[in-house]
């Protein structure tokens, strides 16, 4: 079952730190092709290719290697209508100044935060999901 009650959402996050490091890399249609398969995540834009990328992986073949981010899944079944669930978790880390790349996949969102802040992000939404 999907939930959309925000306070719901929020008391259920079960936030969980992924291991690995990530980096975004825009690439031209053509050129991402070759990356596809490692991505966790895509997004087709206009003018290319904005892949989530290993780390190691964008090293290894030259690609944008900064800044390096990690990802902590909100493991709470979160639905995609649910309005609130990304403004309270963005705006709980925005506080801290911690920058938060929010992707939303069809049963969980992921947050990517800066390398070196992610143990910080992490109990910040322990944090919040405590508090709800």
């Amino acid at each position: 079952m999907h939930l959309t009650d925000l306070p719901t959402l929020l008391r259920s996050l079960a936030p969980v730190l992924r291991d690995g490091e990530w980096v975004f890399c825009w690439l031209d249609h053509d050129a991402a092709q070759a990356h596809a398969e490692h991505a966790l995540a895509s997004m087709r834009e206009d003018d290319g290719m904005s892949l989530v990328l290993p780390l190691a992986h964008a090293r290894a073949h030259g690609l944008p290697d900064t800044p390096a981010f990690r990802c902590i899944t909100l493991t709470v079944h979160s639905s995609l209508e649910a309005v609130g669930l990304t403004a309270a978790v963005s705006g709980a880390l925005a506080a801290r100044g911690i920058a938060a790349n929010v992707i939303a996949g069809a049963r969980h969102d992921h947050v990517f935060v800066p390398e070196m802040r992610a143990d910080e992000a992490l109990a910040v939404l322990q944090a919040l999901s405590r508090g709800a």
